[in-house]
C-alpha cells in the first residue's frame, strides 16, 4: 500500500514538475489565441476583424500593452498547469490500472493507453475549468476598454466578482461541458500519439525505459500538436462562453452553431496555428519534465 501511494505521489509531483516548465513556455502564445479567438466577442470588432493573423495580434499587443501584457493572469493558469498536470498524470497511471496494466506484464496496447488518457480527460476539466475562465477574463482585457469586455484587477478579482455575480456552477464553471469535450478526445490524442512515437523508437529488444530525451522531446511535441487538432472548436467555444456576456446563457451546441453561421470553420479554427505551433516545444518540455522526474 505504502509503495502504491509513494508511486502515486512521485507520478503526480513529476506531472507538476512538467505542467510548471511547458505552461512558462507557452503562455504569451496562449494569450495571443486566445485574443483572436475572442475577437468578434467585443464591440470595437463589431464591423470586422481586429487581428489579421496571428503575427499582426501579438505585435499590437506588444506595441499598445507591452510584453508584460502577454503574460496577463499568468499566475493563475501557472498553478492551475501544475495542478492539472499532475492530477493528469496520476490519473492517467490509474485509468492504466483500471485497464488492467501490472508491473512487470507486457504494456497495455496503444488504443488501451488512449482509452487511459481519455479516461485521465474526464477528471481534469473539474479542476482547469475555473482556472482556465480567469485566465480567459484577463486576457481578452489586451483588447481594450473599447471592447466592452469587463475590467478586472487580477485573478482574486474575476473569481471575487464572477461568484458575486454569477455564482459557482453559473460562473466559475462556466465552459464545464466545452472543457470537457475538448478535453476527452483531446487527451485520447495527447498519450495516443506520444505512447505511439515512444513505441517506435524503442531500440530492437529494449523497453521504454532505455529511450533517451529525444525521444520523449520528439513525442511531447507531437502530441502536443495532436491534442490541440483533435477537436480545436471546442477551445473556441469555450472562450466565447467563457468571455462574452452574449454567450452566457447559452449552451455548447447554440454557440457553436453560431459561430459557424456567423464565420464558418475559419472562426471555429481561428488561432489553431499559433496554438498547435507553441504547443510543440511547450507539450515536449511537458513529457522531458515529467519523464527525467520519473527517474
Amino acid at each position: 500500500f505504502y509503495e502504491r501511494m509513494t508511486d502515486s505521489l512521485k507520478e503526480f509531483g513529476a506531472g507538476c514538475v512538467g505542467g510548471f516548465g511547458g505552461k512558462l513556455l507557452d503562455y504569451p502564445f496562449d494569450t495571443v489565441k486566445v485574443l483572436l479567438q475572442t475577437q468578434h466577442a467585443g464591440k470595437r470588432s463589431a464591423g470586422g476583424v481586429v487581428y489579421r493573423n496571428a503575427w499582426h495580434c501579438l505585435k499590437h499587443t506588444v506595441e499598445t500593452n507591452g510584453v508584460a501584457s502577454l503574460y496577463k493572469g499568468i499566475s493563475s493558469p501557472l498553478l492551475g498547469s501544475i495542478a492539472e498536470n499532475g492530477l493528469l498524470f496520476f490519473a492517467y497511471n490509474k485509468c492504466k490500472e483500471a485497464l488492467g496494466e501490472v508491473p512487470g506484464a507486457p504494456e497495455l496496447s496503444l488504443f488501451q493507453l488512449s482509452l487511459a488518457g481519455a479516461g485521465a480527460g474526464c477528471v481534469v476539466p473539474f479542476v482547469i475549468t475555473p482556472v482556465e475562465l480567469v485566465k480567459c477574463r484577463l486576457q481578452v482585457q489586451n483588447a481594450g476598454k473599447a471592447a466592452g469586455f469587463r475590467e478586472y484587477k487580477g485573478p482574486i478579482d474575476v473569481v471575487v466578482k464572477t461568484l458575486k455575480t454569477e455564482g459557482v456552477w453559473n460562473g466559475l464553471y462556466r465552459g464545464n461541458l466545452s472543457t470537457l469535450i475538448r478535453e476527452i478526445p483531446g487527451n485520447f490524442c495527447w498519450y495516443g500519439v506520444y505512447e505511439g512515437v515512444c513505441k517506435s523508437m524503442i531500440p530492437e529488444g529494449g523497453t521504454k525505459a532505455d529511450l533517451g530525451p529525444s525521444a520523449h522531446l520528439l513525442g511531447g511535441a507531437s502530441a502536443g500538436v495532436a491534442y490541440w487538432t483533435a477537436f480545436y472548436p471546442a477551445d473556441t467555444v469555450k472562450s466565447y462562453i467563457q468571455t462574452n456576456p452574449n454567450h452566457a446563457a447559452k449552451g455548447f451546441i447554440e454557440v457553436f452553431q453560431s459561430v459557424y453561421a456567423r464565420e464558418g470553420l475559419k472562426g471555429l479554427y481561428r488561432g489553431w496555428g499559433i496554438t498547435a505551433a507553441r504547443a510543440a516545444p511547450a507539450h515536449a518540455a511537458i513529457f522531458a519534465g515529467y519523464e527525467y522526474t520519473m527517474k
